[in-house]
Protein backbone atom coordinates (compact mmCIF):
# COMPACT_ATOMS: atom_id res chain seq x y z
CA UNK A 1 0.00 0.00 0.00
CA UNK A 2 2.27 2.99 -1.33
CA UNK A 3 1.90 6.47 -1.33
CA UNK A 4 2.92 10.12 0.76
CA UNK A 5 2.37 10.13 4.05
CA UNK A 6 -0.50 11.80 5.77
CA UNK A 7 0.36 14.34 8.27
CA UNK A 8 -3.14 14.28 9.77
CA UNK A 9 -3.18 10.57 9.98
CA UNK A 10 -1.54 8.34 13.07
CA UNK A 11 1.28 6.57 11.89
CA UNK A 12 2.63 3.45 13.98
CA UNK A 13 5.48 1.00 13.47
CA UNK A 14 5.03 -2.86 14.11
CA UNK A 15 8.30 -4.19 14.34
CA UNK A 16 8.68 -7.87 14.16
CA UNK A 17 5.79 -9.65 12.06
CA UNK A 18 5.17 -12.95 13.58
CA UNK A 19 1.10 -14.16 13.92
CA UNK A 20 0.42 -11.16 16.67
CA UNK A 21 2.56 -8.29 14.82
CA UNK A 22 1.40 -9.23 11.23
CA UNK A 23 -2.08 -8.89 12.23
CA UNK A 24 -1.70 -6.27 14.34
CA UNK A 25 -0.42 -4.10 11.82
CA UNK A 26 -3.12 -5.33 9.11
CA UNK A 27 -6.20 -4.31 11.91
CA UNK A 28 -4.34 -1.05 12.26
CA UNK A 29 -4.46 0.00 8.60
CA UNK A 30 -8.10 -0.89 8.58
CA UNK A 31 -8.31 1.89 10.78
CA UNK A 32 -7.21 4.08 8.66
CA UNK A 33 -3.78 4.30 10.67
CA UNK A 34 -0.16 5.16 8.43
CA UNK A 35 2.00 1.27 9.46
CA UNK A 36 5.48 0.56 8.90
CA UNK A 37 5.89 -2.79 9.13
CA UNK A 38 9.71 -3.73 9.98
CA UNK A 39 11.24 -7.66 10.27
CA UNK A 40 14.60 -9.06 9.24
CA UNK A 41 12.24 -11.77 6.87
CA UNK A 42 12.34 -10.89 3.51
CA UNK A 43 9.25 -13.49 2.71
CA UNK A 44 7.47 -11.79 5.79
CA UNK A 45 7.94 -8.60 4.39
CA UNK A 46 7.22 -8.94 1.13
CA UNK A 47 3.48 -11.08 2.52
CA UNK A 48 2.74 -7.91 4.53
CA UNK A 49 3.45 -5.12 1.85
CA UNK A 50 0.53 -4.75 0.19
CA UNK A 51 -1.63 -4.45 3.44
CA UNK A 52 0.41 -1.70 5.21
CA UNK A 53 1.41 1.81 4.42
CA UNK A 54 5.32 0.88 4.16
CA UNK A 55 6.97 -2.43 4.54
CA UNK A 56 10.93 -2.79 5.17
CA UNK A 57 13.32 -5.54 5.99
CA UNK A 58 15.88 -4.26 8.58
CA UNK A 59 17.64 -5.25 11.96
CA UNK A 60 15.26 -4.26 14.21
CA UNK A 61 18.97 -3.91 16.74
CA UNK A 62 20.57 -2.05 14.52
CA UNK A 63 20.20 1.73 15.75
CA UNK A 64 21.17 3.83 12.83
CA UNK A 65 18.98 0.94 10.78
CA UNK A 66 15.73 2.02 12.98
CA UNK A 67 17.04 5.97 12.63
CA UNK A 68 17.15 5.32 8.59
CA UNK A 69 13.40 3.78 9.08
CA UNK A 70 11.77 6.68 10.65
CA UNK A 71 11.64 5.14 13.73
CA UNK A 72 11.51 8.83 15.64
CA UNK A 73 8.86 9.95 13.34
CA UNK A 74 5.70 7.70 14.46
CA UNK A 75 3.25 8.45 17.30
CA UNK A 76 3.69 4.95 18.46
CA UNK A 77 5.79 2.03 18.20
CA UNK A 78 4.73 -2.27 18.66
CA UNK A 79 7.66 -4.41 19.64
CA UNK A 80 6.38 -8.05 18.56
CA UNK A 81 9.37 -10.02 19.24
CA UNK A 82 8.36 -11.98 22.23
CA UNK A 83 9.86 -15.39 21.47
CA UNK A 84 13.35 -13.47 21.82
CA UNK A 85 13.90 -11.58 24.59
CA UNK A 86 16.95 -10.43 24.20
CA UNK A 87 15.82 -9.07 20.90
CA UNK A 88 13.15 -6.99 22.29
CA UNK A 89 14.35 -5.77 24.70
CA UNK A 90 17.48 -4.09 23.39
CA UNK A 91 14.71 -3.09 20.48
CA UNK A 92 12.79 -1.40 23.46
CA UNK A 93 15.82 0.36 24.08
CA UNK A 94 16.65 1.80 20.80
CA UNK A 95 13.33 2.84 20.15
CA UNK A 96 13.37 4.86 23.58
CA UNK A 97 16.55 6.47 22.65
CA UNK A 98 15.00 7.94 19.08
CA UNK A 99 12.42 9.57 21.19
CA UNK A 100 9.54 7.13 20.84
CA UNK A 101 6.89 8.12 23.79
CA UNK A 102 4.25 5.39 23.28
CA UNK A 103 5.96 2.04 22.97
CA UNK A 104 3.87 -1.03 23.11
CA UNK A 105 5.72 -4.60 23.85
CA UNK A 106 4.59 -8.01 23.44
CA UNK A 107 5.88 -9.92 26.31
CA UNK A 108 6.78 -13.78 26.52
CA UNK A 109 7.41 -13.83 30.63
CA UNK A 110 6.25 -12.02 33.43
CA UNK A 111 10.12 -11.20 33.94
CA UNK A 112 10.51 -9.52 30.41
CA UNK A 113 7.37 -7.52 31.05
CA UNK A 114 9.36 -6.27 33.95
CA UNK A 115 12.22 -5.19 32.24
CA UNK A 116 10.23 -3.50 29.37
CA UNK A 117 8.41 -1.42 31.96
CA UNK A 118 11.89 -0.61 33.41
CA UNK A 119 13.00 0.59 29.93
CA UNK A 120 9.92 2.68 29.89
CA UNK A 121 7.23 0.77 27.87
CA UNK A 122 4.29 2.48 27.78
CA UNK A 123 2.45 -0.92 27.93
CA UNK A 124 3.06 -4.08 27.78
CA UNK A 125 0.54 -6.77 26.19
CA UNK A 126 0.88 -10.52 27.20
CA UNK A 127 -1.57 -12.17 24.53
CA UNK A 128 -0.96 -15.78 25.31
CA UNK A 129 -1.40 -15.51 29.12
CA UNK A 130 -4.66 -13.41 27.85
CA UNK A 131 -5.72 -16.08 25.91
CA UNK A 132 -4.99 -18.71 28.60
CA UNK A 133 -6.99 -16.70 30.88
CA UNK A 134 -9.92 -15.99 28.50
CA UNK A 135 -9.96 -19.93 27.74
CA UNK A 136 -10.15 -20.95 31.33
CA UNK A 137 -12.68 -18.56 32.23
CA UNK A 138 -15.16 -20.15 29.64
CA UNK A 139 -14.54 -23.64 30.96
CA UNK A 140 -14.95 -22.47 34.30
CA UNK A 141 -17.87 -19.71 33.55
CA UNK A 142 -19.49 -21.05 29.98
CA UNK A 143 -22.26 -18.25 30.55
CA UNK A 144 -19.83 -15.54 30.12
CA UNK A 145 -19.66 -14.59 26.51
CA UNK A 146 -17.28 -11.78 26.75
CA UNK A 147 -15.35 -9.68 28.92
CA UNK A 148 -13.78 -6.48 27.99
CA UNK A 149 -11.64 -4.60 30.41
CA UNK A 150 -12.57 -1.13 30.81
CA UNK A 151 -10.02 0.64 33.28
CA UNK A 152 -7.49 -0.75 35.95
CA UNK A 153 -10.66 -2.04 38.52
CA UNK A 154 -14.08 -2.22 35.71
CA UNK A 155 -14.86 -4.81 33.35
CA UNK A 156 -17.89 -4.75 30.76
CA UNK A 157 -18.98 -8.24 30.63
CA UNK A 158 -21.52 -10.26 27.92
CA UNK A 159 -23.57 -12.92 30.21
CA UNK A 160 -26.23 -15.24 29.69
CA UNK A 161 -29.30 -14.60 31.92
CA UNK A 162 -29.28 -16.81 34.65
CA UNK A 163 -32.30 -19.11 35.28
CA UNK A 164 -32.69 -17.44 38.68
CA UNK A 165 -33.75 -13.84 37.43
CA UNK A 166 -35.86 -15.46 34.31
CA UNK A 167 -39.45 -13.74 33.80
CA UNK A 168 -38.00 -11.05 36.62
CA UNK A 169 -37.97 -7.21 36.29
CA UNK A 170 -34.40 -5.59 36.29
CA UNK A 171 -35.98 -4.20 39.47
CA UNK A 172 -36.92 -7.24 41.24
CA UNK A 173 -33.94 -9.14 39.67
CA UNK A 174 -32.39 -6.98 42.62
CA UNK A 175 -28.92 -7.84 40.51
CA UNK A 176 -27.56 -3.98 41.44
CA UNK A 177 -28.06 -4.09 45.09
CA UNK A 178 -26.59 -8.02 45.83
CA UNK A 179 -23.93 -8.00 43.47
CA UNK A 180 -22.83 -4.12 42.63
CA UNK A 181 -23.30 -4.20 39.20
CA UNK A 182 -25.36 -1.99 36.71
CA UNK A 183 -27.33 -3.98 33.67
CA UNK A 184 -26.39 -1.29 30.51
CA UNK A 185 -28.40 -3.54 27.74
CA UNK A 186 -30.26 -6.78 27.02
CA UNK A 187 -29.81 -8.44 23.94
CA UNK A 188 -33.15 -10.42 23.00
CA UNK A 189 -34.00 -13.53 20.99
CA UNK A 190 -37.34 -13.06 19.77
CA UNK A 191 -39.35 -16.01 17.88
CA UNK A 192 -40.98 -14.97 14.69
CA UNK A 193 -42.30 -16.18 11.57
CA UNK A 194 -40.26 -15.92 8.25
CA UNK A 195 -41.52 -14.16 4.91
CA UNK A 196 -41.89 -17.92 4.38
CA UNK A 197 -43.65 -18.72 7.38
CA UNK A 198 -41.29 -20.70 8.79
CA UNK A 199 -40.72 -20.11 12.76
CA UNK A 200 -37.35 -17.79 12.76
CA UNK A 201 -35.29 -16.02 15.91
CA UNK A 202 -35.04 -12.11 15.55
CA UNK A 203 -32.38 -10.41 17.49
CA UNK A 204 -32.96 -7.08 19.58
CA UNK A 205 -30.83 -5.24 21.92
CA UNK A 206 -32.39 -2.62 24.05
CA UNK A 207 -29.46 -0.24 24.80
CA UNK A 208 -31.21 1.51 27.25
CA UNK A 209 -33.78 -0.75 29.92
CA UNK A 210 -35.73 0.70 32.58
CA UNK A 211 -36.36 -0.67 35.78
CA UNK A 212 -39.41 -2.69 34.52
CA UNK A 213 -37.58 -4.08 31.54
CA UNK A 214 -38.01 -8.12 31.77
CA UNK A 215 -35.46 -10.82 31.76
CA UNK A 216 -36.04 -13.53 29.71
CA UNK A 217 -34.84 -17.19 29.00
CA UNK A 218 -32.09 -16.95 26.13
CA UNK A 219 -31.71 -12.93 27.39
CA UNK A 220 -28.25 -11.97 26.81
CA UNK A 221 -27.09 -8.85 29.70
CA UNK A 222 -24.31 -6.72 28.81
CA UNK A 223 -23.21 -5.88 32.53
CA UNK A 224 -20.44 -3.04 33.77
CA UNK A 225 -19.24 -3.42 37.47
CA UNK A 226 -15.66 -4.13 38.97
CA UNK A 227 -13.95 -6.63 39.07
CA UNK A 228 -14.64 -7.38 42.47
CA UNK A 229 -18.53 -7.29 42.01
CA UNK A 230 -18.16 -9.29 38.70
CA UNK A 231 -16.46 -11.89 40.02
CA UNK A 232 -18.60 -12.32 42.77
CA UNK A 233 -21.74 -12.28 40.36
CA UNK A 234 -19.91 -14.79 38.33
CA UNK A 235 -19.29 -16.94 40.99
CA UNK A 236 -23.40 -17.43 41.53
CA UNK A 237 -23.85 -18.37 37.95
Amino acid sequence: MEGEVSMNKKQFAVIGLGTFGYNVAVELVKKDIQVLAIDNDNEIVNRISPFVTQALIADATDEKAMEDAGIADCDSVIISIGENIETSILTTLIVKELGVKNVIVKSSSHWHSKVAVKLGASTVVYPELEMARKYADSILTPNILEQIELSKDYNLVEVVAPKEIWGKTIKNSDIRNKYGINIIAIRKQIPVINDDGQSDIKKEINMLPGSDDEINQNDVLIVVGSQQALSKFKDNL
